[in-house]
């Protein structure tokens, strides 16, 4: 049996952990060294790519900043995220604001130092991407459409890293990048359509606060329409293996997703349909694995 310290020590890493969203950063960590593999450096061989400790430091740096930006995040929101995730606040709570910001300060201290190990352009680049999710998390994100494309800009910004280190410009990179960052921004829609409640009562001026539902359902409405674009061009127009089972999967639920947006009308309706992008945003992740099935044999 664990001591009452030693539980209150697991109760503390688990809170540390909700705020950090471990979790999230896990699944960066593997969809950035993925796209390397499969796509951005799909013609090096697959243990130059692992081995890479520069990418290593890429990764890693990447990994601390949006840990530090999950806890900025979670400071500037602990009052909001008293009404809209109760449960999960109760969590975070049991680490102290002080012991918090001691940790944001840590990592973005520590992503810089791994950046200096690529270079000096490596610094800059985490320099400003730390700089613009605080900006992000301390006032951008309070204001409607700024705030949204902010904060798809940022998601995608750790795999932009990573493309300005091997210096891929193929066109299928691109068109990857616009499905992305599509299915990121309807999730950040949807997400603020789900937390409506606690953005009014903090005076957040979400687009859903600033235009209401029906704006919100139509702007999404059209985001998914768009998206069918990149969809349909890496389906017949590009080589993506059997990826191409993931976009048909993903036009088949942006199918429901728009049928349920249109019913939706309760928080727990919005939960579902946030849940069903975050399965096609994770689906997609792990489906690069299937750009080349043999890719581990081929290339070690």
């Amino acid at each position: 049996m664990l001591s009452r310290k030693q539980k209150l020590i697991l109760l503390k890493f688990f809170s540390m952990f909700s705020v950090v969203r471990g979790y999230n950063i896990l699944i960066v960590i593997i969809a950035q060294y993925l796209t390397s593999i499969y796509i951005l450096a799909h013609d090096k061989p697959l243990k130059e790519v692992v081995s890479d400790l520069n990418l290593l430091m890429l990764v890693l740096a990447s990994s601390a900043t949006i840990a530090g930006g999950y806890i900025i995040n979670n400071f500037y929101d602990s009052e909001k995220d008293l009404i809209n995730r109760p449960i999960k606040s109760r969590l975070d709570k049991l680490v102290s604001q002080n012991t918090k910001l001691s940790f944001y300060f840590v990592l973005n201290f520590l992503a810089v130092i791994m950046a200096s190990y690529v270079s000096f352009r490596a610094v800059v680049f985490f320099s400003i991407y730390i700089f613009g999710i605080w900006l992000y998390s301390h006032k951008l994100k309070k204001m409607p459409f700024i705030g949204n494309l902010t904060s798809a800009i940022l998601m995608i910004t750790p795999f932009f890293a990573i493309f300005m280190y091997y210096k891929n410009y193929e066109t299928v990179i691109f068109v990857h990048a616009i499905f992305l960052f599509l299915m990121i921004s309807m999730h950040e829609l949807t997400k603020d359509l789900e937390n409506i409640k606690g953005d009014i009562a903090q005076n957040y001026v979400t687009i859903p606060v600033a235009y209401g539902e029906r704006v919100s359902k139509v702007m999404l409405t059209i985001l998914a329409l768009l998206t069918l674009v990149p969809a349909y061009l890496l389906l017949f127009k590009f080589d993506v293996g059997h990826m191409d089972m993931f976009f048909y999967l993903s036009i088949f639920l942006l199918l429901i997703f728009l049928f349920l947006l249109w019913k939706s009308k309760a928080k727990l309706h919005y939960l579902i349909l946030h849940n069903i992008l975050k399965l096609i945003i994770l689906a997609g992740v792990f489906s690069i694995l299937l750009i080349d099935v043999h890719v581990i044999l081929n290339r070690i």
